[in-house]
């Protein structure tokens, strides 16, 4: 699995417009629930992120935030399993989008570069356990 840069995610998001940003919690999503079925042992892998992003419309963004709130406590067992143990929580990635508006969007950005961080280090654990370079 590949380790994404949160700048890179940023720029590419606001030159395509968000288009890459579907594509990017696509891929996010895929990669979570292989590392997750390996460690943690999920019998409930997260949905596909097109009905995640097709269900947020739907409920006017609700939605989106439960599936935050998901994936991070999904990265939190992950780590766990990995011999890490990471600080921040589905809540932790829940507030920081939520409340973060309130700071202009920056604590949204914030949360966003916490939880690309948090999947790097898994994704370099993954790597690192299947034999891959990091």
């Amino acid at each position: 699995m590949k380790q994404r840069s949160f700048v890179t995610y940023l720029l590419l998001s606001i030159i395509t417009c968000g288009i890459y940003s579907i594509y990017y919690w696509y891929v996010f999503t895929e990669d979570l629930n292989r590392i997750c079925s390996e460690k943690v042992r999920d019998d409930r892998p997260s949905m596909n992120y097109i009905l995640v992003l097709l269900l947020s419309i739907v409920t006017c963004g609700i939605f989106y935030y439960f599936w935050l709130y998901q994936q991070g406590n999904r990265m939190l067992d992950a780590s766990r399993g990995y011999g890490r143990e990471f600080h921040e929580s589905g809540t932790t990635y829940l507030l920081w989008c939520l409340f973060g508006a309130l700071l202009c969007g920056i604590g949204s950005l914030y949360g966003t570069y916490l939880m690309i961080r948090n999947m790097n280090t898994l994704i370099g654990e993954y790597n690192r356990d299947h034999g891959m370079a990091v």
